[in-house]
């Protein structure tokens, strides 16, 4: 690709990244691209995330969307949503293998990010559920976030009301843990 060219990055989402709560441009997605811009990197990311998606709503409107905003790299953050309603594990393991897969035939490299269940689903739900993700990037070779949460789960102040949906000043603490494990896959986009 020729230097300087913008490189196009999708992030495919629930409400977790399409900002539920908060203004867009608050939302982790949108820090990410200003971050890379202020970084020196021709970048356009593309944020296609919807409150509400389950990983079949997602495999459906996936290849329209991957038609419509080709990109080199696809952020895959979805799943919460089959937990919470108890959905199971192997459709939403198949939904996102499909996912993947249509992601990879138009040759965008992927980016998986993981979610976890309260403990409150058990242990057994919550494990499986874990390795879920686990599984696939290891079947796709993809690059991995384990829990897109992680850096504010500990902090009750950095969710709305809900308990569910994380404020504004959570969202730069997610960016940044996305970022850290895009650089750390040394996708060539994200090194320095």
């Amino acid at each position: 690709m020729a230097k300087g060219k913008p490189i196009t990055i999708l992030v495919f989402g629930d409400s977790l990244s399409a900002g539920y709560g908060i203004k867009a441009e608050q939302a982790w997605p949108a820090l990410l691209e200003a971050e890379l811009k202020r970084s020196g990197k021709a970048v356009n990311v593309v944020n296609a995330s919807l409150s509400g998606e389950t990983t079949a709503g997602g495999r459906s409107r996936f290849p329209a969307i991957s038609e419509k905003y080709p990109a080199q790299l696809v952020i895959i953050a979805l799943g919460a949503n089959d937990g919470l309603r108890g959905l199971p594990l192997n459709m939403m393991q198949d939904n996102l293998a499909n996912i993947i897969s249509t992601a990879q035939a138009k040759g965008s490299k992927v980016h998986l990010v993981g979610m976890q269940m309260p403990p409150n689903y058990g242990p057994q739900f919550t494990q499986a559920f874990a390795a879920s993700y686990l599984a696939l990037t290891e079947r796709f070779k993809t690059s991995f976030t384990p829990f897109l949460l992680a850096p504010v789960i500990q902090n009750n102040a950095m969710f709305q009301a809900d308990q569910l949906h994380p404020t504004a000043a959570a969202q730069p603490l997610i960016m940044q843990g996305i970022l850290r494990d895009l650089q750390k896959q040394q996708l060539w986009m994200f090194t320095k």
